[in-house]
This record gives structure tokens, C-alpha cells and sequence, in this order.
């Protein structure tokens, strides 16, 4: 029997940058980031950068996300940074990432980098307003395994390619599983990606917006949405 052809892992595989923040909840425009994390893991997904921030962000954090990301009002407020200066560190080291085109994984991108862009523009930071090059393995693994039943979850995906995700909602945990899972990916399907990063960005575009006209149909049949009711399809920002 003839073996089957090997193929190499893009060539942006070979170093990505990884982004996530944990936040007071799920409103981009409204809420505000209390953990950060961003860095930089090579092809084998091994950590070689890494920078936490946790942040005061002036407002009460809700019970239920405090439940979620373990930080509670008081701990950040006695142990968090101003946010004015976390919101333009957070930014900086992703900037520093993009100009030296360094992909960066971000699971479910247009929230995290949303909810930045909002943050920047309330504390008065230079906001990234079309980040590039991203890769969102979520859009990802939706385009290239799309019948597959189940949950899209970090820690669901994680599991199916294999990737360990402890202290899951713990903002460097998700940043680094999401940057394993998108080299799993890689290396998975590395026959049918993309040859470069800006071209695996731009058909993300493409994907992330048939996704949510999908999710639009589904929604409306089920009647969780109204007819004239759209999911944003907007990526990798909102």
C-alpha cells in the first residue's frame, strides 16, 4: 500500500503569539478586563514569552463572573493595577506582536479584542483596530470539521485535539491551550490551509461570516432569535 504524502505545518506554526483576558462579563462595550495574558509559544507549543496583568477595573466585579475567573472585587482592587495602565500594557505587548508579524491565537477573537478596543477608548489609549494577522481556532475548527456534534468550548475543543487545559477561565491557561490547539490544528490539517497567515486571516473573514449567518438560521428556526434578528459575523473585531 502506498503511503500517504506528508505534509509540513504552515510556516506560521512556527512561532505564534497567544491572547485572553477574563473580564467583570460579556458585554464588550460595557465591561471591563480584570486578568490579561499575552505571549508566545513555539512550534511545539512551549512557552517562550509570557506577561500576566491583573487589573482594578474601578468597577465591581459580578458574582458570577468572579465565580468564573476566581477574582472578586476586593483582591482586585487590593492587589490589581490602575486599568488606564494595564489597558496600554495589554496593548503595547499585542502591537509589539503584530508589527512583527507574529500571528496571534485568540479563542473567539472579536470578543477579546472588542472588549480591548472599548477599554483602550475609555482610558484614552491608541485603540488596534484591525488586528492582524489572528488566528481564532474556534473559526478554525468550525471551517474545517464542521459536521463534528458537540460543543465549541475551549475546554471541549482542547480535549478533542488532545491539548491539557487546566485552571480553564484562568486567562494564561486559555491563552496557551488556545495557541496548542491552533497548532494542532496546523498540524491536522496542514494539507488544505492556507500557504501564508494573511491568507489564512482573510478567508477567517470569509468563515467567521458564514458561520454566523448559520447560526442566524438556526437561532431564528428555533425561535431563540427574532426573524429580523442577525448574529455579527464581524471578525476578528467588533
Amino acid at each position: 500500500m502506498d503511503q500517504l504524502p506528508l505534509f509540513d505545518s504552515p510556516e506560521w506554526s512556527r512561532v505564534v503569539g497567544v491572547f485572553d483576558l477574563e473580564t467583570t462579563g460579556v458585554d464588550v462595550t460595557r465591561d471591563r478586563i480584570v486578568t490579561a495574558h499575552v505571549g508566545v509559544l513555539d512550534a511545539a507549543g512551549i512557552v517562550r514569552r509570557a506577561r500576566d496583568w491583573l487589573a482594578d477595573p474601578g468597577v465591581a466585579i459580578p458574582e458570577a463572573a468572579a465565580q468564573i475567573h476566581g477574582i472578586t472585587t476586593a483582591h482586585a482592587r487590593e492587589h490589581g493595577r490602575p486599568a488606564a495602565e494595564v489597558v496600554a500594557e495589554v496593548t503595547a505587548s499585542l502591537r509589539e506582536l503584530f508589527d512583527a508579524g507574529i500571528p496571534v491565537v485568540a479563542y473567539n477573537a472579536p470578543y477579546d479584542f472588542s472588549l480591548l478596543k472599548s477599554e483602550c477608548l475609555r482610558h484614552g489609549v491608541a485603540p488596534i483596530l484591525a488586528p492582524a494577522p489572528v488566528i481564532d481556532p474556534l473559526v478554525v475548527d468550525k471551517a474545517y470539521d464542521r459536521w463534528r456534534r458537540g460543543k465549541r468550548t475551549l475546554s471541549v475543543v482542547a480535549q478533542h485535539y488532545a491539548v491539557q487545559l487546566e485552571d480553564a477561565h484562568e486567562a494564561s491557561a486559555d491563552a496557551i491551550a488556545a495557541g496548542r490547539v491552533a497548532l494542532a490544528l496546523a498540524d491536522r490539517f496542514a494539507p488544505w490551509l492556507p500557504p501564508t497567515v494573511q491568507e489564512l486571516h482573510t478567508r477567517q473573514i470569509a468563515w467567521a461570516r458564514a458561520q454566523a449567518a448559520s447560526l442566524t438560521e438556526y437561532f431564528i428556526s428555533i425561535g431563540r432569535i427574532d426573524p429580523d434578528d442577525t448574529v455579527d459575523g464581524s471578525w476578528p473585531i467588533r
